[in-house]
């Protein structure tokens, strides 16, 4: 059994895999870059060695770092979180190199899962439905804009490489594409280093779906159910909620054994999420796998009573998966908002700095995620998200009616957040109504008034 752990990670995730190590009796290092000092997962955890200045590339993104800070604390593993470098198949064969555990799947399946391009080719030799596309990277535009009048308009131009929306185009038409195109690439090549994209149809007022899986070292794999991702802005993710009100039974049963069945064919170990779009008659189409654990994956853990992080360590650790799937039952449903530092009447513009005075909610079916409190000083170096909230009870009505109330009680003084706006769409007759696809939040703010939303 892993004794000790560093983590390579910050902000909630952190603490939350802090908590998990608590809980299992083992030992743990927290990292951290010089802007993240007084950051709670430091003060909490066992012992802690700073890695860096505050930019992500000298601190969190440096493998060396990392590692030497691991083998200085004598750990057994290494934790890492999401972001940063948890989808880094090198850096998970620097920690194996090291004869450090790293807790995630294997180098092979990252790398695999990791291009877009390959693991489309990978979910149709599995025999997963993908949308209309080309097969792998396009190398010019012409080759693009032939494509794409062939599947047909709209399409959507994607970064083979990474995640959270950078490297994404929506096109209309052939007029914008030249222009489209050139910007996806650019996009792509500074946020990741690799400009390659390929061209997929674009499949209008979808709904984004995605399956929890875990996998031991032993070939077993299940799935955990499904979560609704379809409220985002800009392809990043604003609310989740599980389980989808959108899917069948039957169509819950037939994407969850989609889902292991494609994580089966590559031998996949630990925690990761298949991720599809579902169309408005239930088509569901393969978009991506992310080979890590989830931002939203407590809404799972509240609607099943699995400990995800728990599971990734004793996955790690070697030992067999005790869970069956027929035993996985979905109890309750759940909902959780991201809390970002952001001002939503101003278009989403960040607004790091000191909180002056922080309260978290809580009560009977609330859980609160976050690292912040009253004096904490958010950086402007990272992620904007400070929080996640998450309510739950025994149907959609119940989770909604107490992310509303949760939402009313969070007080967060001195920087603005996303807490209105999230508690706007609580009471939004859309939402309510079980009809948002990733178009609603475009939609909402299109016809409900910015002056509203701390009124709803």
């Amino acid at each position: 059994m892993i004794k000790k752990i560093l983590i390579a990670n910050r902000g909630e995730i952190a603490l939350r895999i802090v908590r998990a190590c608590r809980e299992l009796g083992i030992k743990t290092v927290a990292v951290y870059s010089q802007a993240d000092e007084q950051s709670l997962h430091v003060q909490l955890a066992d012992e802690s060695v700073c890695i860096g200045p505050a930019p992500s590339k000298d601190s969190y993104l440096r493998p060396d770092r990392i590692i030497s800070a691991a083998e200085i604390t004598n750990v057994d593993a290494i934790h890492p979180g999401y972001g940063f470098l948890s989808e880094n198949a090198r850096f998970a064969e620097q920690c194996e190199a090291a004869n450090i555990k790293f807790i995630g799947p294997r180098a092979e399946s990252i790398r695999l899962m990791g291009d877009k391009a390959q693991a489309r080719r990978t979910a149709i030799a599995a025999k997963v439905p993908v949308v209309p596309g080309s097969d792998g990277v396009i190398e010019s535009e012409s080759e693009a804009l032939k494509l794409a009048k062939k599947i047909g308009f709209p399409v959507i131009i994607k970064a083979t490489a990474g995640g959270g929306g950078k490297g994404m185009r929506v096109v209309y038409n052939a007029v914008a594409f030249a222009r489209e195109y050139d910007a996806a690439r650019a996009e792509a090549e500074k946020a990741f280093g690799n400009g390659s994209v390929y061209v997929e149809k674009y499949i209008e007022e979808p709904r984004h779906i995605e399956f929890q899986i875990l996998g031991d070292q032993h070939g077993k794999v299940i799935h955990l159910g499904e979560r609704d991702c379809s409220i985002q802005r800009r392809h990043q993710k604003l609310i989740e909620e599980a389980p989808s009100p959108f899917l069948t039974k039957k169509l819950r049963e037939q994407m969850g054994k989609t889902a292991v069945r494609l994580a089966e064919s590559i031998g996949f170990q630990n925690a990761g999420t298949l991720e599809f779009l579902v169309d408005k008659n239930g088509n569901y189409y393969f978009m991506e796998m992310n080979t890590r654990i989830q931002v939203e994956h407590a809404i799972t853990e509240e609607i099943t009573d699995v400990d995800l992080v728990k599971y990734q360590i004793l996955i790690a650790s070697g030992q067999h998966l005790d869970l069956e799937q027929k035993n996985i039952q979905i109890t309750r449903h759940a909902i959780e908002c991201r809390i970002n530092a952001e001002d939503p009447s101003r278009n989403f513009a960040p607004c790091p700095g000191a909180i002056s005075l922080y309260y978290a909610p809580g009560g009977h079916g609330v859980r609160i995620d976050s690292h912040c409190y009253s004096g904490y000083s958010i950086p402007p170096n990272y992620d904007s998200m400070i929080g996640k909230v998450i309510t739950y009870g025994r149907s959609r009505e119940v989770a909604m009616d107490r992310m509303y109330r949760a939402l009313s009680e969070y007080i967060v003084r001195g920087v603005a957040t996303t807490i209105p706006f999230s508690r706007a769409i609580m009471r939004d007759p859309v939402f309510r109504a079980s009809g948002a696809t990733t178009r609603y939040v475009e939609e909402f703010m299109g016809r409900t008034p910015k002056e509203a939303w701390a009124t709803l």
